[in-house]
Formats: structure tokens, C-alpha cells, sequence
């Protein structure tokens, strides 16, 4: 089956090209010297080009060995040649680190190994003169060990105000030796009770480290609204929620009795998804509404009525689309997720978001260079085989694929360099998840390697680096027409740039087996071959962008993606 649209046969191109093609000729370079800033739109949300920043691990501006802030800010004018229009930051406060900084000691401070607030306040206003906006994480459903308040908890013992601010309960068991109960842990199932030297225990859904916060209380809701403003009176432009689904508890906090621990219908889980939630966010979505911010919620929901409830237009302005990033590399599946995404955002007017890997997730290239392309925590293992080849291949597609898609978009550090999934030394490994997992399991640290800005490795990096990595330091891909970070640069620009990116509609078009075509605003169209073979060029198109080069017939070969105009 021919790919149709209305296009006219006399302006087939006669020398595909990988770099973008116009009537000027080709376009070079990032694309972004004359755009006009994103501050413009108070909607910029709606179709941002977002790019993670995992600070320990993006840029060494003191040299030992850690990434910081001072790092991020030497790498500010790297970021606006990308075309990106904001940096989201995974947490930067003080922590002691058991889990990445996802173990927060205080919102209001930044951890020494990354800077001081002054600095953070001198990367969001150095950002914002380029035209790039800041996101910081909140991490609201627990803290650390090391907060002031858990540490009072502990101190002050079994009935006091202090422990109300937590979810202590007595133990099972004659003696209350047994866990109160038995949830299980978010990672890999372990548990989620601790218990303290006074006989209590503590619920923990994540690391023992990580005390679940009891959002009943007053003083938490009020402690994190006050957390929100401090950020917001700073310069931040918007917040991602983590784990933004499991904040609120049954108050009983009763057995699952083997029952699934996900979602049930209807919100009835006892610590996902529960309705409760939904007033919490209309409290935080009023506080950002007076400065002009926005929320990304971390949201892993199956059913998509109960998650567009979290983006009605007095709570969250967008939610991260996990269904997509987790999607096989399968046309028919790809574009199920597509569209199964746009109409449960359609709704309740929201943008659709798109990402294809973040610092919880094996890394694209390798994850589409294996033989099962999707992604599932429970499935991942040390010696997956993996054609990093092939990976690369389909990574470029995807980029384009997911660029031309409508609503917002995450770039994760690292996937413009096409950087691989690491494979870390077992002495080496920090997360807690692969611990937790009895050693089974990988862990993330493979996705939180240092980038490789030169050829010249960090010194002493807190993740080593693979040897091998030379090949794709950023100063190499710079300039290279071929290379991944070439492919970004020219994308992301095209996107800020030329008409029928970003919001709008999407049509589906006529395609063979195999081959996703669709069209967007002002006869933008994207084709991606996913087939077994080559697929003819629709015809009367100008070639903008190609994730390969196409052959010398015209044809798209199996695994490109491809821009094209009128």
C-alpha cells in the first residue's frame, strides 16, 4: 500500500539527504541563533522541548569527580545551541544520597556536593536570560531519614505529635516482631516496614532510608505549599512531581491479602491512585497559578480515565506518558500508544507528553538493539545481548518520530550523544534497587553515567565511565553532519523553527504494514519505516530531515524516519 498524501510528484527530491532541505538549500548548523525566545507564550508548556539534567551526573565544574551546579552553568551555552526550551532537574537539595537525592534532608538547601542555593539561584536566572526555563523535583510522598522531622520522630518516641507526621504503628506478633503490614516495596517488592529501637515500626514504599510522609496531617500539606512558593519566589518555572500517584494512604493502611499491588478500579488501592489525591493538587495547582507555573506529574496509571483526572484544568498541567516510552519498537503498538495517549489528554484539554528514556530507564539505544525493544522494570537482567548498531538505528528514528509528535517532549542527558546503556562494575554499583533486588537486578546506575564531553574521561567520576566512550564525546559529534548530536540539533531547531511542530492536530495516513505516516499543521509529514524492507517516499515531498540517509532510488530503508514538506 503506497503512503498517499496531497503532495505534488514533481518535487520528489533528487538527492536525499540526512541534512534538512529547503528552497534555500541546506539547512546547517543548531538553528537556533535567530528564533525568538520561548518567554513570549505564557502556554510555552504545551510544546516545550524539555531536557533532563541528573546533575551528579551532567557536567564536573569543581573537578571532583561529581557533577554540580557550577558544572550545569559552564554547559548553559551547550544547551541553548541544543534548542531546548527548559531544563528539568532531577533533585539537587540536601541528601544523603541512598537513593540519587530522591532521599530529601532539606528542600529549601542544595547538597554541598552540588553547589549552595546562591549558585542555583545564578544557574535559573543564567538559564532564563537564554531563553531557558527551570524545573526543579519535588519528591512529596517521602523524605529522608536525615530530616529534622523524622529525626524528632524518632527521638520523641511511640504516641508523640512528631510521629504523626509519619506512618508509625505498632507491630504483629506477641511481641510486635512482625511487620503491621504487607505492602510491597516500590523496589522490587521488598519490604516496607522498619522497625525502630523502641519496638515501633515505620512505613517505608521505597528505601528504609525513605520514610512515607502521612499526608493526612496538616503540616505536611502546609510544609510543602511553603516548599513550592520558595522555589517559585526563585525563579522556577514549573515542578515534577515524583511518584505523584502514591501520596495519599487509607488511614487503616490495610493488608493487600494478595491482592495486586497496582492500580484497582475505581481508586479503592489503598495507597495508589486514591481519591484523595485530587485535592492536594487543586491546593498546589492554586499556589502555582500566582506565579504562572507549571506541574509534570509522575503518573503510572493503566486507566486512562482515572489518569486524565490528574490533568483537569485546576490540578496538573501535564503528566508524564509512560506508556509511550515503554512501548516496543512495533508500529502497530507504537501507534496504539499514540493514539491511546492523545485521546485520553483530549478530554480535559491537556498536551500529550513524549519520552524515550530518562534516568530510570535502560537507555534507547541499547533497549532497541535487544530482542525485546519495550521496557519493564520486572524484565530487566545482567548480559541482555543488545546490536548497539541497530540500537543506534532505531534510537535516530525514534528521536524523530517522537519530535514531530504532538504536545511537549523530554530529552534525557545523553540521548542526543546516542550514548549506550553502561554496563557498571558490580563493585561499583550504588542503587539501591539492585540491592534491594538480592543482586538479580541491574539497577539504573547504567543510565546515570557521566556524560562524555571530551575524549578525556571525568577524573575519579562517582560512576566510571566505559572505556570505549571516546567515540561519543560531544566535542567529537560537534560538527560531524553524521552524528547523533548533529541529528538533535538540526530536529530540535527545525522543531522551534518551522510551522507544524509542536501543538495541533495529528492525521494518520494511508501506509503499508509496518510504516507510521501522519500529517500535522501546515503539511508537515512524518514517515517511520518500521517494516522488514524499504518503503517508497510519498510522493512530491521535500525531504526536511532524515534519521538515515535514504538510498539513491528515494526509498526510506527499514528503521528511518523522515521529515517532509510541499
Amino acid at each position: 500500500m503506497p503512503i498517499t498524501c496531497p503532495l505534488r510528484a514533481d518535487r520528489v527530491p533528487t538527492t536525499p539527504s540526512r541534512t534538512p532541505l529547503n528552497r534555500r538549500g541546506p539547512l546547517k548548523g543548531p538553528l537556533v541563533a535567530d528564533l525568538p525566545p520561548p518567554e513570549n507564550a505564557a502556554d510555552w508548556w504545551r510544546s516545550a522541548a524539555i531536557y533532563q539534567v541528573y546533575v551528579r551526573s551532567f557536567a564536573d565544574g569543581d573537578g571532583d569527580g561529581t557533577g554540580d551546579l557550577a558544572g550545569v552553568r559552564s554547559r548553559l551555552p551547550y544547551l541553548a545551541d541544543l534548542g531546548v526550551d527548559a531544563l528539568w532537574f532531577t533533585p539537587w537539595y540536601l541528601s544523603p544520597l541512598a537513593d540519587g537525592g530522591y532521599d530529601v534532608a532539606d528542600y529549601r538547601a542544595v547538597d554541598p556536593a552540588f553547589g549552595t542555593l546562591a549558585e542555583a539561584e545564578k544557574l535559573i536566572a543564567e538559564a532564563r536570560g537564554m531563553g531557558i526555563r527551570t524545573i526543579v523535583d519535588i519528591v512529596p510522598n517521602h523524605v529522608s531519614d536525615q530530616h529534622a522531622w523524622f529525626r524528632a520522630a524518632l527521638a520523641a518516641g511511640p504516641g508523640s505529635p512528631e510521629r504523626e507526621l509519619f506512618h508509625f504503628r505498632p507491630g504483629r506478633g506477641e511481641h510486635g516482631e512482625l511487620p503491621p503490614g504487607d505492602w510491597p516495596s516500590q523496589f522490587n517488592g521488598a519490604a516496607t516496614w522498619t522497625r525502630v529501637p523502641d519496638g515501633e515500626w515505620y512505613l517505608h514504599l521505597f528505601t528504609p532510608q525513605q520514610p512515607d510522609l502521612n499526608w493526612d496531617h496538616p503540616a505536611v500539606r502546609r510544609e510543602h505549599e511553603e516548599v513550592l512558593r520558595f522555589w517559585f519566589e526563585r525563579g522556577v518555572a514549573g515542578v515534577r512531581i515524583d511518584s505523584a500517584a502514591l501520596l495519599a494512604k487509607d488511614p487503616a493502611l490495610p493488608d493487600l491479602d494478595g491482592r495486586p499491588a497496582e492500580p484497582w478500579p475505581g481508586g479503592t488501592h489503598p495507597y495508589i491512585d486514591r481519591d484523595e489525591l485530587h485535592a492536594i493538587y487543586r491546593s498546589w495547582r492554586a499556589v502555582a497559578d500566582e506565579y504562572g507555573a507549571v506541574f509534570v506529574g509522575e503518573v503510572w496509571l493503566p486507566d486512562s480515565e482515572r489518569f486524565a483526572r490528574y490533568l483537569r484544568p485546576d490540578e496538573l498541567h501535564t503528566a508524564f506518558n509512560f506508556s509511550f516510552l515503554s512501548c516496543p519498537w512495533d508500529a502497530a503498538r507504537l501507534r496504539t500508544s499514540i493514539e491511546e495517549t492523545l485521546a485520553e489528554h483530549a478530554p480535559v484539554g491537556a498536551p500529550a507528553t513524549w519520552v524515550l528514556s530518562n534516568h530510570d530507564v535502560t537507555r534507547t539505544v541499547t533497549r532497541y538493539g535487544r530482542a525485546d525493544t519495550g521496557f519493564d522494570f520486572a524484565a530487566k537482567a545482567f548480559g541482555t545481548p543488545t546490536d548497539l548498531a541497530l540500537g543506534t538505528r532505531r534510537a535516530r528514528a525514534a528521536a524523530l518520530l517522537t519530535l514531530a509528535l504532538p504536545g511537549a517532549v523530554y530529552v534525557y542527558q545523553g540521548e542526543e550523544l546516542g550514548l549506550p546503556e553502561a554496563d557498571v562494575p558490580l563493585s561499583r554499583i550504588q542503587d539501591p534497587m539492585h540491592f534491594r533486588s538480592g543482586g538479580t537486578d541491574p539497577g539504573r546506575d547504567g543510565c546515570r553515567v557521566p556524560l562524555p564531553w571530551t575524549a578525556e574521561p571525568w577524573r575519579d567520576p562517582w560512576l566510571p565511565q566505559p572505556a570505549g566512550w571516546a567515540v561519543y564525546a560531544a566535542d567529537r559529534q560537534d560538527g560531524d553532519p553524521d552524528s547523533m548530536l548533529t541529528l538533535y540539533r538540526t530536529a530540535l531547531g527545525l522543531r522551534r523553527r518551522a510551522a507544524g511542530f509542536g501543538g495541533g492536530s495529528l492525521e494518520w495516513l494511508p501506509a503499508p504494514p509496518g510504516v507510521l505516516a501522519f500529517t500535522r499543521p501546515d503539511g508537515l509529514l512524518c514517515v517511520t519505516n518500521l517494516s522488514g524492507g524499504p518503503v517508497p517516499l510519498p510522493g512530491g515531498a521535500n525531504v526536511l530531515l532524515a534519521s538515515s540517509p535514504l538510498d539513491g532510488t528515494g526509498l526510506i530503508p527499514q528503521d528511518t524516519a523522515v521529515w517532509l514538506r510541499p
